[in-house]
C-alpha cells in the first residue's frame, strides 16, 4: 500500500516540492520553513491537474464528498497533525478554538477526530476556511479486539453513511449508559453525582470518561485528569464499566465501506491495557487496515520501532499525532507528526475533501 519511503519511516524530514499548475506547467510550490522542530516533508505529489480548494468560505455549508474519478492534491512542506479533540467529545476547546490554536502552534494541518462523533466538522472547517488552516476531518471510533478496548481512527469518510452513522449513535448511547453506571458506582465512595458530570458536557457532546475526570477534579477528589485515568477510572480500576464497542474488523469494513481511511490509534500504549499482539496486527490488515499511528508520546521508544516495523512488513502507512485534547490532557499541539507524503495517500483514499482555503 505504501508508495514512498517516506510514508514508512520516522518522522519527516525536509526536503523539496513542486507542483503542476492547471496550465500543465511546473510551478514552484511557495514554502514555509520548519518552525523549530525540523520535522517537515514533502508529500507525494501528482502530475495531473491540481484542483481548487474545496469551499467558497466560511459560509460554506459542509464538507466536499467525492463520489467518483481521480484527484490529485498539490503539497508542500507541511507540519502534520493527524490526531486532535474538541470539546464535541472530550477536548476542552470548541472545535473553532482548537483549529485556531493549531495555527498559532505552527501546524499547517490538522485533523479533528473526535470519539464516535462528526458533531464538530462543522465548526472545525468554517474556522478552518476563516484562518487559512488545512484541515482534515475524521473521528475516532470506539472498537474492540479480543476483549481488550482498540482506536479506531478514521479520516475523511462520509459523513452521512448510513451504516456508520447508526453505528456511532450505539456506540454513543453505549458510553452514555456506562457513563451513568460508573457514576452511580463512584458515588458511593466519593463526592460526585450525574450532575456534576453533566455540567461538564458541551451541548451535543460525546459524554466519555473525561467528563467524570472532570467532574471529580472540580470536586477536589482529584488534582486533573491524568490524576484520575491512573486510579478511579482505569481500565484495571475499581469503578470501571465495559461498554459495547463493535469488532475492529467489523469496524474498519464500516470505515471503508463509507470511503475513510482506518488507521489504529496508539496500539502500542501500554499504560492503557494490553497492547495489540503482532498477530493481531496482520489480521487486520487483512480486513483493510491502513495505517498505524506509531508516533505517540504513549509509545516507548522499543514500541516505536515495534509498530514501525510491523508497518513496513504488511505495508502500512505510518502516522505520527499529539492526541491533543486542549487542558484535558499534557499532549501539546505537534509533539508528534506525521509525514506528508503520507497525508497525500490519506486525501487521495478518502471520499471527503479535505478543507483547503
Amino acid at each position: 500500500r505504501v508508495t514512498s519511503d517516506a510514508a514508512r519511516g520516522a518522522q519527516p524530514e525536509v526536503t523539496h516540492a513542486m507542483k503542476v499548475g492547471e496550465s500543465g506547467r511546473r510551478d514552484r510550490l511557495v514554502t514555509r520553513s520548519a518552525r523549530g522542530c525540523g520535522c517537515c516533508s514533502l508529500m507525494t505529489t501528482s502530475l495531473a491537474p491540481s484542483r481548487p480548494a474545496s469551499g467558497a468560505g466560511p459560509s460554506d455549508p459542509g464538507p466536499r464528498v467525492r463520489r467518483a474519478g481521480p484527484r490529485s492534491v498539490a503539497w508542500t512542506l507541511m507540519r502534520v497533525d493527524l490526531h486532535t479533540h474538541s470539546s464535541a467529545s472530550d477536548g476542552t476547546q470548541p472545535p473553532e478554538v482548537l483549529v485556531a490554536a493549531a495555527r498559532d502552534a505552527g501546524l499547517d494541518v490538522v485533523a479533528l477526530t473526535d470519539h464516535d462523533t462528526t458533531a464538530g466538522w462543522a465548526a472545525a472547517r468554517a474556522a478552518a476556511l476563516a484562518l487559512g488552516t488545512t484541515l482534515v476531518l475524521g473521528t475516532e471510533m470506539s472498537t474492540r479486539y479480543d476483549h481488550r478496548s482498540v482506536h479506531l481512527l478514521c479520516y475523511l469518510q462520509d459523513p452521512g453513511d448510513a451504516a456508520l452513522v447508526a453505528e456511532l449513535e450505539t456506540i454513543r448511547t453505549a458510553r452514555l449508559g456506562r457513563a451513568r453506571e460508573m457514576v452511580d458506582k463512584i458515588a458511593a465512595d466519593l463526592p460526585i453525582t450525574w450532575d456534576d458530570v453533566q455540567a461538564q458536557v458541551e451541548d451535543g457532546a460525546s459524554v466519555g470518561r473525561p467528563h467524570i475526570a472532570d467532574a471529580l477534579v472540580a470536586a477536589g477528589v482529584v488534582p486533573d485528569r491524568s490524576a484520575a485515568f491512573a486510579d478511579l477510572l482505569h481500565g484495571r480500576g475499581p469503578y470501571y464499566v465495559p461498554h459495547y464497542a463493535p469488532s475492529t474488523d467489523h469496524a474498519i469494513a464500516l470505515v471503508l465501506a463509507a470511503g475513510g481511511v482506518p488507521v489504529l490509534a496508539h496500539p502500542g500504549a501500554a499504560d492503557r491495557g494490553r497492547v495489540l499482539a503482532d498477530a493481531a496486527f496482520d489480521e487486520l490488515a487483512a480486513a483493510g487496515l491502513v495505517g498505524i499511528e506509531v508516533h505517540h508520546r504513549d509509545h516507548d521508544a522499543a514500541q516505536v520501532r515495534r509498530l514501525g516495523a510491523i508497518a513496513e512488513r504488511l505495508g502500512l502507512l505510518v502516522t505520527g499525532s499529539s492526541d491533543y485534547h486542549g487542558e484535558g490532557k499534557p499532549n501539546l499541539l505537534g509533539e508528534n507528526l506525521t509525514d506528508p507524503a503520507v497525508l497525500a495517500q490519506i486525501a487521495e483514499r478518502g471520499t471527503t475533501e479535505v478543507v483547503r482555503p
